[in-house]
């Protein structure tokens, strides 16, 4: 065998062809994983939503205890944190009932709240409007339960 006594100079790179592939093959999988984190964040708000308006319940059912029946439409979940001007025994609040103010949902709206309920007639509807923050939309989130197909 016979060797070379010249080293070769010659360096080799990468082609635009091969740049270009693997700057395909990142888009691609940036896509993806962009996807799939805006569906993640957007679940992730629905369930804080649905954990929320379950939240409302303990102190709801001790207002009752309290004052014998729900708040009022219009006094609302405010009524947890607030003294209600239109109570008949205003000694009988014994609030607040909710320890901060009522959060709005994870879309910045507020929850909403009527009593007696569309849904449950005997309990408070309590619903956000969802993310496309329209309500009596199919994405709204409420207390009631749904039927499922």
């Amino acid at each position: 065998m016979c060797k070379s006594s010249k080293p070769s100079r010659r360096r080799r790179g990468f082609t635009l062809v091969e740049v270009m592939l693997v700057l395909a093959i990142l888009v691609i999988i940036g896509s993806i994983v962009t996807v799939n984190l805006v569906q993640a964040w957007r679940n992730a708000q629905i369930d804080a939503a649905r954990a929320q308006v379950k939240v409302f319940k303990t102190p709801l059912l001790n207002y009752r205890m309290d004052i014998g029946d729900f708040p009022s439409t219009s006094d609302g979940l405010q009524a947890l944190r607030t003294i209600p001007s239109g109570l008949s025994n205003p000694s009988k609040w014994r609030g607040p009932y909710l320890d901060s103010e009522v959060p709005p949902d994870p879309w910045g709206n507020l929850y909403r709240y009527e009593y007696p309920g569309k849904y449950q007639t005997d309990l408070p509807d309590i619903w956000s409007v969802g993310p496309d923050g329209m309500d009596s939309s199919e994405d709204d989130i409420g207390n009631w339960p749904t039927v499922k197909e």
